[in-house]
């Protein structure tokens, strides 16, 4: 195998979802074979089962080195399955996040996935708006962080509920934030997008793009449910 220069972040983890169709036969044995050796490599794998059309199976990778991740993908495209659709980012620390203590900060960079006892699943892309009337960025640092604290309030009301995990992409893909969610219940994830939703900081300012739900399960588990 060729050795490739590791292409790491300054600081946290690459993170990538993988949202993927069966192209006809799909080798079960090579896509567990290639969790298996991304696990022993370090990387954490989730593996989900997606609802609905737009997905059938999920796999959120996260790791220090990209090319792992790259190589990752590669392996269970090779198993044959298609990527529908695919979202990268970065485990990050929120501007917003001054004076937090070292362990919140460390969590939020290397977090462990997924959480025990949370198997409902979602992610949706989402950046801030820059209308005309309404641009995120326009507003005083203040401002946007007092809007910040308020929409974490709401957040933290969800606590042993809804576990968030919002990631980094700006310059890295179409939207400017990752937001993965793990829930107890379904209806937990509905609650808890829905509440947050009447906060300034996304009433006003959040755009939101497509989401994708499903349940976590292991790698059988979800090859069962959506591998013929």
């Amino acid at each position: 195998m060729t050795t490739t220069t590791p292409v790491v972040p300054s600081r946290g983890l690459n993170v990538v979802h993988l949202f993927c169709h069966p192209a006809g036969p799909v080798d079960a044995g090579a896509v567990r074979k290639a969790v298996d050796e991304a696990i022993e490599k370090g990387l954490q794998v989730v593996t989900a089962a997606i609802m609905g059309a737009k997905a059938d199976t999920c796999f959120m990778v996260l790791g220090e080195d990209l090319w792992d991740l790259r190589r990752f993908q590669s392996k269970i495209q090779a198993a044959g399955l298609v990527v529908a659709e695919s979202y990268v980012s970065v485990t990050e620390v929120s501007e917003y996040a001054s004076g937090m203590p070292e362990k919140m900060l460390n969590d939020r960079l290397f977090p462990v996935l997924p959480p025990a006892g949370m198997p409902a699943f979602c992610f949706y892309p989402m950046s801030k708006r820059r209308g005309d009337q309404h641009n995120w960025y326009a507003l005083p640092y203040e401002e946007r962080e007092s809007l910040m604290r308020q929409h974490g309030q709401s957040g933290r009301n969800f606590r042993g509920r809804v576990l968030q995990v919002v990631t980094g992409s700006t310059g890295l893909d179409d939207w400017e934030w990752g937001v993965t969610l793990f829930a107890v219940h379904v209806d937990d994830l509905k609650d808890c997008v829905y509440t947050m939703r009447y906060d300034e900081a996304s009433t006003l300012y959040g755009e939101f793009g497509a989401f994708y739900t499903g349940i976590v399960g292991t790698v059988d588990e979800v090859l069962d449910a959506t591998v013929a």
